[in-house]
């Protein structure tokens, strides 16, 4: 059924005080505030009529009405309106950009930490692992008998962190030798290439053969994984909203926070643009809390997916802000890694 205009202001009232407040809507509250051209039967039966229509719920005969799941969908598809950031809140972003942006890693912890800021929800992300990045200088260090680091640096970031499996025989001079043959091989050439074609160079390398397809496991495992650089910020503020007073929803926002496979999969698919996607209430994924809503962004810079962005919260989130905020912070970072270029 479609809903009259009139419907659709009274709806679009009820969500952003029930926003504001937490609080359930009343009719009277409504022709006192915003709509004093209507009387209080009026606003009363278009209420009642929304209700009759899945978009309002009443928590008890004698309290106002709060919005149901369907009401934030429409809320967010056609009523909410587009809001600016302050001055203040830009130069927030870009402080947190204009001098730290040259390592991808970095835009990551930074980026994930403003969103959280400025909305005051937990913020999750990761960067895309571009298969375009080029190998700037690899070296292999021995960390135990039959283990090794292996420290690969790129144009964008630093792969670090990542452990491979050597022989026990093998001696620290040839563990070098083999870092220096496999550096020879892949310094300067793309990470996708060497994930497509590194089997080829197995003959250049047939005395170090097992540190070599270790080496080429863990770029793919860099390339096709991500779910090892999920950063997650404010994930504390979630008590900062009445409705997780609850120790129970608490529990289940918690397990999804807390779990890097699941955010990994709550991020993936995203479109490769700053357009913001909105999941309300669980939508159209197992992993996330029905009292929750996901809001993301996947950003770029000259054609090339810089990573994925955004917050989780209640159902009763300030979409308004986030998406503001998501688009403000994709804009501003954009146009800083264009003119770093």
């Amino acid at each position: 059924m479609k809903l009259s205009d009139r419907k659709k202001k009274i709806l679009q009232i009820v969500v952003d005080d029930y926003i504001a407040t937490a609080q359930p809507v009343s009719s009277k509250s409504i022709t006192e505030k915003y709509m004093k051209d209507l009387s209080s039967a009026t606003v009363r039966s278009e209420l009642a009529g929304l209700e009759e229509l899945g978009f309002l719920t009443q928590l008890h005969t004698s309290s106002g009405r709060v919005p149901s799941i369907e009401a934030y969908k429409l809320y967010v598809a056609e009523l909410m309106d587009k809001s600016d950031l302050s001055l203040q809140e830009v130069g927030a972003i870009k402080d947190a950009f204009i001098t730290r942006s040259n390592n991808l890693e970095e835009v990551v912890q930074n980026t994930v930490k403003v969103i959280s800021d400025l909305t005051d929800y937990t913020s999750i992300g990761y960067a895309s692992h571009n298969s375009e990045d080029k190998i700037v200088k690899l070296n292999i260090f021995r960390y135990k008998s039959s283990q090794a680091l292996l420290l690969i640096v790129t144009e964008n970031t630093l792969i670090r962190d990542r452990f491979i499996n050597i022989p026990t025989e093998m001696s620290d001079l040839q563990i070098e030798e083999a870092s220096e043959i496999i550096s020879k091989l892949f310094v300067g050439k793309k990470l996708g290439d060497i994930v497509s074609f590194g089997q080829a160079f197995k003959e250049e390398l047939s005395s170090y053969r097992e540190i070599f397809e270790n080496v080429m496991l863990a770029i793919e495992d860099y390339v096709i994984n991500n779910n090892s650089d999920i950063v997650l910020e404010g994930e504390n503020k979630i008590l900062n909203h009445p409705e997780y007073t609850d120790s129970e929803k608490v529990k289940n926002f918690l397990s999804v926070v807390t779990s890097k496979n699941k955010l990994a999969g709550l991020l993936a698919g995203e479109n490769d643009n700053i357009e913001v996607s909105i999941k309300i209430g669980g939508e159209g994924s197992t992993d996330m809390p029905s009292d929750c809503s996901l809001v993301t962004a996947t950003y770029s810079a000259s054609g090339v997916k810089i990573g994925t962005y955004g917050v989780i919260g209640p159902l009763r989130m300030d979409y308004q802000k986030v998406v503001s905020v998501l688009e403000g912070v994709g804009q501003i970072l954009e146009d800083i890694l264009k003119k770093k270029e």
